[in-house]
């Protein structure tokens, strides 16, 4: 059985997750990839805490921060991975001195909480598909094909800590809400 593991993210909009859906239903169709994020499952994540005991001090610390509601654009669709070969394709967004602000906030609280974080850069994207089926030829031709034709914009009006379920559809399970402040 796989742990259980707790991550903070930005919640998605309905609407926001009707438009990810739908830019991804030729992939889909195409059967570019073999697992696709099961809409409920889009969010963007701030900070991956991995497993944990207690959730308290942490829950505590991000609650306190000072944040406000936001406007993220999605951009285009990317991949992690070897380029004919991902195992990750994402849906991008625009570059937002705010979401890094507020990734920034969550992440000291959480390292301030204890929890040893991914040392990576932050590369905001929301996650799609996994594992690319090995019978479909992957290109960025194909790829650049297949981008969304027109921009989506929406506002971050929440953080959420979630917990995985791995043997579940959706995985995620929202179980504390922050709501960011409104200007």
């Amino acid at each position: 059985m796989m742990k259980t593991h707790y991550f903070f993210a930005l919640s998605l909009p309905e609407e926001t997750k009707r438009y990810i859906r739908r830019s991804t239903e030729p992939m889909i169709d195409e059967g570019s990839f073999k697992k696709w994020v099961h809409p409920e499952d889009y969010h963007l994540t701030l900070a991956f805490l991995g497993s944990a005991d207690e959730l308290n001090t942490v829950m505590d610390k991000v609650g306190k921060l000072h944040c406000f509601s936001f406007p993220l654009t999605l951009d285009r669709f990317g991949t992690f991975g070897h380029s004919d070969s991902p195992r990750i394709l994402w849906m991008g967004v625009k570059p937002s001195d705010m979401l890094q602000r507020v990734r920034d906030l969550v992440y000291g609280a959480c390292e301030n909480a204890g929890f040893q974080l991914d040392k990576r850069p932050f590369s905001p994207h929301i996650t799609v598909g996994r594992k690319r089926d090995q019978e479909f030829f992957f290109t960025h031709k194909w790829l650049n094909r297949v981008q969304p034709t027109y921009s989506h914009t929406f506002t971050a009006t929440e953080m959420v800590l979630y917990r995985t379920h791995p043997d579940r559809m959706p995985k995620y399970e929202a179980i504390h809400t922050i709501p960011l402040q409104t200007n």
